[in-house]
């Protein structure tokens, strides 16, 4: 796997089940991955002879992140490696002009879009909407970053000559009025064998995802079963090997409009992890193995996952004493840490809460944001004292 992030380091712990070994390309050798996997390269992911160390012997190599140039992924494939998925694939992952272009000739819904090269072309875009848009880079940009609303046409023309001046490649696009957003992870083998799991509700703060609600919930079969069939549809027409994540808008007129890809297991997911009958790491395996893919069916009706991101500041009880008192509170929490250094707004970790009978899926997020919350802060939302 090419990356050394919690992604890979999660991925490896299901590995251990499957009695696989996880090799491990690693920037550095106290990354998520590389703190727990037995087989580490250090070296980067833009490095070509980094990428052939990481990749001999290798049943086949696969991704914790879209980032590997596309061209060097390609000299890999003709050299004879199984690249899973494939470059012709995860291009679409690694550049949103692209993506929305092929998206639009699959007849997939997409906002309305333009690439720019000045900024009276991105003028002329937003006085065409008529409304609010969104300039993003065309490359490397998550978690928000690389994301900039405009109100209204002379700021996306200051914006896009900003990031121009800057050599900076970007795009605009029409600012969809939404009710929520979603995401549909489904996964595909190279047999062409595709799963769905459950589509979900993702909650942002800041352009992050804070909190994900398994299934959405309000969410109709009508609405939930295009989702899934749009995201099996896309794996299949794109050639994607191992698992997608498409994430979604619902607009208020209550349909579909696709908002962005990734080819690798996906933070949507995290709740599979302790919800559903396979997880999304097992699954991503299962599929670049070429073995039948898992059972996706949720174990309770509803789960909640909390993201853990780093406070402001970093609390001075450690991690592992708040861990102590979350568990006294919340024995039902079930906690995922990645080893990372605490960093404002970083995200450090995840908490599952896994739905029981009778509880609604809006008592399970107030626990799972509230024990998250926690983590990050050391500090309990409603005031709660473990010593009183």
């Amino acid at each position: 796997m090419i990356g050394g992030g919690q992604l890979a380091r999660m991925t490896h712990q299901a590995a251990i089940a499957l009695g696989q070994t996880l090799r491990v390309l690693a920037a550095h050798s106290d990354d998520p991955a590389a703190q727990v996997s037995p087989d580490i390269v250090i070296g980067s992911h833009t490095d070509l002879d980094a990428l052939r160390r990481a990749a001999q012997g290798v049943t086949v190599l696969t991704f914790d992140h879209e980032h590997v140039p596309t061209e060097h992924l390609q000299t890999l494939v003709a050299e004879g490696i199984n690249v899973a998925p494939p470059p012709e694939a995860l291009i679409h992952a690694q550049d949103k002009l692209t993506m929305r272009r092929r998206l639009e000739a699959l007849g997939a819904p997409v906002p309305r879009f333009s690439a720019v090269s000045s900024g009276g072309e991105a003028e002329a875009f937003a006085e065409q909407i008529g409304g609010p848009v969104v300039i993003k880079t065309v490359r490397g940009g998550y978690d928000g970053r690389g994301v900039v609303m405009a109100a209204d046409a002379e700021e996306a023309r200051e914006i896009v000559q900003r990031y121009l001046a800057d050599g900076v490649e970007v795009m605009i696009e029409e600012r969809v009025a939404m009710k929520r957003e979603l995401a549909a992870l489904v996964a595909r083998s190279p047999f062409g064998q595709g799963a769905a799991w459950p589509v979900v509700e993702t909650v942002q703060r800041d352009g992050i995802c804070v909190t994900v609600l398994a299934p959405a919930p309000g969410l109709s079969d009508e609405l939930g079963s295009a989702a899934s069939g749009l995201a099996l549809r896309l794996a299949s027409e794109l050639g994607v090997v191992g698992v997608l994540a498409v994430e979604l808008f619902e607009t208020v007129s209550g349909e579909l409009m696709v908002n962005e890809l990734a080819m690798r297991p996906h933070n949507s997911g995290h709740w599979t992890m302790d919800g559903a009958r396979t997880s999304q790491f097992e699954q991503h395996l299962r599929a670049v193995l070429d073995y039948p893919l898992g059972d996706t069916a949720p174990l309770t009706p509803f789960t909640v996952m909390g993201n853990v991101l780093g406070g402001d500041p970093v609390p001075t009880m450690s991690m592992d004493e708040r861990v102590h008192h979350l568990f006294a509170r919340m024995p039902e929490a079930k906690v995922h840490l990645y080893g990372k250094q605490e960093r404002p707004g970083r995200k450090i970790g995840h908490v599952n809460i896994v739905g029981g009978a009778g509880e609604t899926v809006d008592v399970l997020r107030e626990r799972a944001e509230r024990a998250a919350h926690w983590l990050s802060h050391a500090q309990w939302t409603d005031g709660w004292d473990s010593h009183a």
